[in-house]
């Protein structure tokens, strides 16, 4: 059994890696999420996602694992099912919650049941344009939802297969590199504006919004743009009005309520130019690399990283 956080510094594991296209990143935001709950004085220690973690985790019996996994089974909801199996408690959403975020149709279905602005989208799988024919149901969803669209994976994250079309002709194309990564395409209206991601922090059962990070790439914020210092410019807090920071920010808390969301969650949105936010997508395992958005909201909010790591540690302990 784990043993007294109380009486002894916790025992965590944190998970990093696992087969998604996004191993890497997940490698990065768990070494550092590590080194900094270490310099907490808490015993760390990181565990790939493979043949050797369930017998590990028997023998170790950890008193918190921190899922750092990014893509499928890390936040689809799978590890965390595993873990319930096993009786280990797991910092972050839970495997039914996490399942519904995933699915980003799913997701912008239930915060649009809870009053929640999000782009009008269709949902179209591999399959249904190889039968209809693939010609015919692009040109009846630009008749639909009209120009520009934004096409990407229904389920994955770091913006790989995510394409911007601004016109007809770039349709197609879009659809390939989206089918790249995944069977099933999420095709939704652009909204031109201010993107934004909203980290959510709950410490105590009240989640809160960090400070907006305002994102300006030179292009798409793409996977490149993303991970590679450079391309991005990043602007924490967001250069909002107080009144339009302060509707981005309900907008985030709201989405975290209503997807059942835990401990921590980031929700990427956009802000038109009357203000309004629009709900993109949420992350129940946001990244924690040095260029990730969960890391720059901290400190924007004035909080030390690692102090912060380690008190979601205590929350996580706490629920359990």
């Amino acid at each position: 059994m784990p043993h007294d956080p109380v009486s002894a510094q916790p025992r965590v594991v944190v998970l990093a890696g696992g087969l998604s296209h996004e191993r890497d990143v997940s490698l990065r935001s768990g070494r550092r999420v590590a080194e900094a709950l270490r310099s907490t004085g808490l015993e760390v220690t990181v565990h790939d996602v493979d043949a050797d973690l369930v017998p590990a985790l028997t023998e170790a019996r950890p008193d918190l694992v921190w899922p750092l996994l990014h893509g499928a089974s890390g936040e689809d909801g799978s590890v965390r099912d595993v873990l319930e199996l096993l009786g280990v408690r797991a910092l972050g959403t839970g495997p039914r919650a996490s399942r519904v975020a995933w699915s980003k149709p799913i997701a912008k279905t239930s915060v649009t049941r809870a009053g929640i602005a999000t782009p009008d989208f269709v949902t179209l799988p591999q399959s249904l344009f190889r039968e209809l024919g693939a010609s015919r149901v692009m040109d009846a969803v630009v008749a639909r939802l009209g120009l520009p669209l934004v096409v990407k994976p229904s389920r994955g994250g770091s913006a790989l297969g995510v394409t911007l079309v601004r016109t007809a002709d770039e349709l197609p194309g879009a659809m390939v590199s989206c089918f790249a990564y995944g069977d099933t395409a999420l095709i939704e209206r652009a909204v031109e504006g201010t993107e934004l991601a909203i980290s959510v922090i709950d410490l105590d059962g009240t989640p809160q919004a960090l400070p907006a990070v305002e994102v300006v790439t030179d292009g798409p914020y793409d996977y490149d743009a993303r991970y590679n210092p450079g391309r991005t410019e990043y602007f924490a807090p967001a250069r909002l009005p107080d009144d339009v920071a302060a509707r981005a920010a309900e907008t985030a808390v709201a989405a975290h309520r209503a997807l059942g969301l835990s401990h921590l969650s980031r929700t990427d949105l956009i802000v038109d130019a009357d203000g309004v936010p629009w709900f993109l997508e949420v992350n129940v395992a946001p990244g924690m690399t040095e260029t990730s958005l969960f890391p720059q909201a901290a400190e924007a909010g004035g909080h030390h990283l690692a102090d912060l790591y380690r008190r979601l540690v205590e929350a996580g302990l706490r629920q359990g």
